[in-house]
């Protein structure tokens, strides 16, 4: 069974203390992958936490990836721009495919998958180590966007994004699964050096790129970590159906079939859905 680790003090010191139980694989030169969000979208986290935490990471450098739609994070300038505009000025920051892309190969699992490889952001390259720092929440095709969404989506190249979203492919689960893939070969990438966590906080069920996102309904859960994908996803998703207000983001991942990002990373081997939920 996985380790996640949770706690309901959603503040700097204890996300400090919960990287601390998952980041026995972080490295080397570090990527803290996050979602810089629209400009001065309405429902993104506190900076405080992460610059507290990056703080404690060394070598360690916040990276995105250009979007494939128009607007302010379509190309490196004007996202640059919008990273400094919410308030990411306190460590290097880096767009990954500003030079272009490289494909990640979808591993092999004994299951026939849509994508062979996946376009991401060539400068992925430059690092040994990647930290998933997730704002958990809703969204608009996947019904969540969790760690799994963070990497599939987020470390892909605009380019890769196209393929992804399904620009001459089919959606609904078929996106779902070719996210999946898209995520695997991202975690496949850093193997053992990789770990993730979710902060369960300002739950809208849309996601940081839409830049009128829908004000929370529900009230703020906590913070998890763990070096499992499937399992700190598995884990928030349940936190989320136990909550008694979680009637709208709950409608919102059932109508976009999302659970299936669960039931297809457990069919691909990206990790386990089985877990011990340690409070810290």
């Amino acid at each position: 069974m996985a380790k996640v680790y949770f706690s309901n003090d959603i503040s700097s010191e204890s996300l400090i203390k919960l990287y601390s139980k998952v980041n026995e694989g972080i490295t080397g030169k570090v990527a803290i992958k996050l979602h810089s969000g629209e400009p001065h979208g309405p429902n993104l986290l506190p900076i405080d936490l992460i610059k507290s935490l990056q703080a404690t990471i060394p070598n360690s450098t916040i990276v995105e990836c250009n979007v494939a739609y128009g607007g302010p994070r379509h190309n490196t300038d004007s996202h640059l721009q919008t990273l400094k505009t919410n308030g990411f000025t306190f460590c290097p920051v880096d767009i990954m495919d500003a030079d272009g892309d490289i494909d990640l190969p979808v591993p092999k699992s004994g299951h026939e998958t849509s994508l062979d490889s996946v376009p991401v952001g060539s400068h992925i390259t430059n690092y040994d180590s990647m930290l998933v720092y997730t704002h958990f929440k809703g969204h608009m095709m996947g019904g969540f966007g969790g760690s799994l969404k963070n990497i599939a989506i987020g470390c892909a190249s605009s380019k890769g994004k196209l393929i992804v979203h399904g620009k001459g492919w089919p959606i609904g689960k078929s996106f779902l699964e070719r996210m999946v893939e898209a995520g695997y070969a991202v975690a496949d990438h850093f193997k053992g050096h990789i770990t993730y966590i979710n902060v369960l906080k300002n739950l809208s069920v849309d996601c940081d790129c839409d830049a009128h996102g829908a004000k929370p309904t529900m009230g703020d859960i906590g913070i998890l970590a763990s070096t499992d994908l499937l399992a700190i996803d598995q884990a928030s998703v349940d936190l989320v159906y136990a909550a008694s207000d979680s009637k709208d983001l709950i409608n919102r991942i059932e109508s976009k079939e999302g659970l299936h990002q669960l039931d297809y990373m457990e069919t691909l081997g990206v990790g386990t859905r089985k877990y011990d939920l340690i409070e810290v």
